[in-house]
């Protein structure tokens, strides 16, 4: 009787801990962003969002309504290179998953050099699902990143 009682014991301690392991992995948050050290965000007023081939989902205008609203000229579009002259392009890649409903798991940009397409601004932000945003959030949240990165020299 006592072996089973220390058996029930030790078993509800291990399923709890269990438990709390993979709920915890499931409440995951990253931010992050680099900058080459040579660059300086703050001369970039102008940037054009290229449009990624398989958004339906219109990031592309999340990310330049967002930099209109923080004070650069930020258009958009699907074309490689912009109609105009920009002191920047910037690209994305965006992930989703279905957990009962389908939401944004992470978001990468990318500011790259009109001429070179060389990346030298990098900013990505990954939530899953028990710490899900909506796509207007995450814009907002790896933007704001990476221009903190640029002012705190990270």
């Amino acid at each position: 009787m006592n072996l089973i009682r220390v058996f029930s014991s030790r078993f509800l301690i291990l399923l709890g801990l269990g438990s709390a392991l993979l709920l915890s992995g499931c409440a995951n948050v990253s931010l992050s962003a680099d900058i080459d050290p040579s660059a300086n965000l703050k001369t970039h007023k102008s940037i054009y969002v290229r449009k990624l081939a398989t958004d339906d989902r219109g990031i592309e205008k999340l990310i330049a309504d967002y930099l209109n609203s923080i004070g650069k000229t930020a258009s958009f579009g699907s074309e490689e290179q912009p109609d105009q002259s920009v002191d920047a392009i910037l690209t994305y890649q965006d992930r989703w998953m279905w957990d009962i409903t389908m939401y944004m798991l992470e978001l990468r940009i990318q500011v790259r050099d009109p001429g070179t397409e060389y990346a030298f601004a990098t900013a990505e932000t990954y939530r899953t699902s028990l710490k899900r945003k909506d796509p207007e959030y995450m814009v907002k949240e790896v933007i704001d990143k990476l221009f903190q990165a640029e002012q705190s020299g990270d």
